[in-house]
């Protein structure tokens, strides 16, 4: 008994096409969206039907122009403006939704002492007080990088 393996000769299997991740998202979506679009369609009154397809081509032409977009070339320097709008709006949503809550709990609920306000809403609480922390905590982060000198 001969128990030596044998080696058959290597394939070669194709490569897989490089593609961006954003035209990827743009190709996919497409496809999905224009079986969607097809099939709605008869459904609908006409009217609507229309502002279907011209909502579908401006998605075309939006997720066209994303797809032009190279995330390789987008540096650090060009985000900084998201993150502290990103933030800014986490710490004010936190602060509104705290001043709507107070506000609710003061016009709809003045017998509650501020304990018992804690008491039954906390979980409201919880969840306003950490949003604007978490905004903070993103400023806090952006504001300890450090300044770029090719400016």
């Amino acid at each position: 008994m001969d128990f030596k393996p044998e080696m058959s000769d290597r394939v070669d299997f194709a490569k897989p096409s490089a593609r961006k991740p954003l035209e990827l998202l743009r190709d996919t979506e497409r496809s999905l969206r224009l079986k969607t679009v097809t099939a709605i369609a008869p459904l609908l009154p006409s009217e609507i039907a229309m502002n279907l397809g011209e909502a579908s081509q401006a998605a075309d032409e939006s997720l066209d122009q994303l797809a032009d977009i190279d995330i390789d070339d987008i540096t650090d320097a060009d985000l900084k403006p998201a993150r502290i709008l990103m933030g800014l709006t986490f710490t004010g949503f936190g602060g509104l939704m705290m001043v709507f809550l107070l506000f609710y709990l003061c016009t709809l609920h003045p017998e509650l002492t501020p304990a018992s306000q804690i008491q039954h809403y906390w979980y409201q609480y919880v969840w306003f007080v950490s949003m604007g922390v978490a905004g903070l905590a993103v400023l806090a982060r952006e504001a300890m990088r450090p300044l770029d000198d090719d400016d």
